[in-house]
């Protein structure tokens, strides 16, 4: 029988199998941020065995509070320097040269095709979207990955879901996810991978692959994964072309980790996204999904726009692009946060943060903040954000908020108008 591709990379990354179920893999990458890894740093330390695998192995970045905003956080980011000093992790990315990490880790090329990555962090899953397996690890995993290289996994069990169809203008890969997480609920894929494949994730970009993939774990995966082909490959072209006479060499050796045509899937859903309309979320769970129609008129007090999920250039564009020349309703409080500085330089160089301020929004440097509560834009008791973030869990953004997740352009829609809006109103 044939292989999955999460089957060919355990297979290829196998160190150890102490069980059937238990499979022992080497690392290609550690991501590591200012919230989860001072707790493990400190216990390596405590220990006495502070040492890192391979310091050319492990990426490091302050992220989730940029820059810190008391003394908790500044010494969370103290510990991080001091630590990538200690060993030489020269890709250390500290203030001003920082992003949200499953944006910058790919823009810097650290992630290719057949990769094993894991971090501190339940939205490693992204990086799934360039043919790696990528999981977020609790901390004792992480010191062990810090220190050994390796982490341990149960043997993969995948979940296929082919979609097809053509999207229609206003709705984007996040009605896409948003739909899928409806369909097979918080609990569908648990412990499982998820293979993104089919003509509409074939036609999808990398951004939009990513998109996908970072909310694989809002239905309860280990990891999302996409097929890595052409796209992949012009993506990371920069980084590989001296491993490569030409591009299609790339995209020929990228085929060893497709999944065999006869390979075994736990599950296969198939789904027609033709007459999709753009979705948002309702209550507290990411599978508490409505067509935008039902949710439409709903109060807003603030927009975010921003995050791990959504806050590549091609976000900021489409949210620009309903903006350009208008002003956000006097109700909404409108903030945006590019990803990464390149992104931030991107959106510059093509005046879409002239017109994000012209708008009314509030631009912030690339942080996590306010996607998890922690600073720039938490919510006040009983307020509401429209958000295009990956979680809406009673308090995620600001104890008594509420969160609807939506995309960029229902974002920036909503904005305008100060109630949840459909996006295809502003593109007749």
């Amino acid at each position: 029988m044939g292989k999955t591709i999460a089957e060919k990379i355990f297979e290829s990354h196998l160190r150890d199998r102490p069980s059937p179920d238990n499979m022992i893999l080497d690392l290609d990458v550690i991501l590591c941020h200012e919230i989860t890894t001072p707790i493990a740093i400190l216990d390596l330390i405590e220990k006495n065995m502070d040492r890192v695998f391979d310091s050319t192995k492990i990426k490091a970045v302050i992220d989730h509070v940029s820059p810190a905003k008391d003394s908790k956080t500044a010494t969370q980011g103290k510990i991080m320097r001091e630590w990538a000093k200690r060993h030489d992790i020269r890709d250390f990315f500290d203030i001003g040269a920082n992003g949200v990490c499953h944006a910058l880790f790919p823009e810097k090329g650290f992630i290719r095709p057949g990769y094993t990555v894991i971090m501190g962090d339940s939205h490693t899953c992204t990086h799934g979207a360039f043919g790696a397996f990528a999981a977020g690890v609790g901390t004792t995993d992480l010191e062990v990955g810090i220190y050994k290289g390796v982490c341990s996994f149960r043997a993969p069990e995948t979940m296929k879901i082919n979609i097809s169809g053509d999207l229609k203008p206003g709705t984007t890969a996040k009605d896409v996810i948003l739909a899928i997480i409806k369909r097979i609920s918080v609990s569908g894929a648990t412990d499982k991978v998820i293979e993104f494949s089919g003509p509409l994730v074939t036609s999808f970009n990398m951004s939009s692959r990513m998109t996908l993939c970072n909310m694989a774990v809002e239905a309860g995966a280990t990891s999302g994964i996409c097929l890595p082909d052409r796209v992949t490959a012009e993506y990371l072209w920069p980084f590989i072309q001296s491993d490569y006479p030409v591009i299609d060499a790339a995209i020929e050796d990228y085929k060893k980790w497709h999944s065999d045509p006869d390979a075994f899937y736990i599950d296969t859903i198939d789904l027609d996204f033709s007459d999709l309309e753009p979705q948002v979320t309702h209550s507290y769970k990411p599978d508490q999904v409505k067509d935008i129609s039902e949710m439409t008129g709903t109060h807003v007090d603030q927009v975010y726009i921003g995050s791990c999920t959504n806050g590549r250039i091609e976000d900021l564009r489409s949210a620009a692009a309903i903006l350009k020349g208008k002003k956000i309703a006097e109700s909404v409080r409108g903030v945006v946060t590019p990803a990464t500085p390149l992104i931030y330089n991107m959106a510059l160089d093509e005046g879409i943060i002239k017109t994000f301020m012209d708008a009314g929004f509030c631009v912030l440097n690339p942080t996590c903040g306010a996607c998890l509560g922690m600073s720039s834009g938490v919510l006040a008791e009983g307020e509401v954000c429209a958000s295009t973030t990956n979680r809406n869990f009673n308090g995620r953004m600001g104890k008594g908020g509420m969160v609807h997740l939506m995309s960029p352009s229902s974002a920036a829609a909503t904005a305008l108008t100060g109630v949840i809006t459909d996006p295809r109103d502003f593109l007749k």
